[in-house]
């Protein structure tokens, strides 16, 4: 019984969160190319990646992993996995969503006005 949301946790779960560390880091990327000096934005990016991989780690993953959690309890007794399914399509769908952006027009189309460069 324990085994299923430990193997949610390591095979989708902690992907789609790396996937979405991903993305901020190409955001990191993207956001430091306003700094002109070299060492200054190394320093940035640097600095911004640990954070990011920080909270993604210790706030992120267990959020939903608790979340997961939570919907396998109540729709186990309400209506089986089908509030734990539906989360995790969903999870999977906004993932893929955020890296077809990504990938076909770029970080500038996830960020909002005020961060794109002009």
């Amino acid at each position: 019984m324990a085994k299923a949301p430990v193997n949610v946790r390591v095979y989708y779960v902690l992907p789609c969160c790396l996937l979405l560390l991903n993305l901020v880091n190409a955001t990191i990327g993207y956001q430091a190319g306003r700094f002109e000096d070299p060492w200054v934005r190394t320093l940035v990016v640097i600095g911004l990646v640990l954070f990011g991989s920080s909270l993604v780690a210790f706030v992120v993953a267990p959020g939903l992993e608790f979340f997961i959690r939570w919907l396998h309890r109540t729709s186990r007794a309400q209506a089986g996995g089908l509030g734990e399914a539906l989360f995790l399509i969903a999870l999977g769908a906004g993932v893929f969503w955020l890296y077809y952006q990504l990938v076909n027009h770029g970080i500038e189309s996830l960020l909002p006005l005020n961060w794109r460069h002009v």
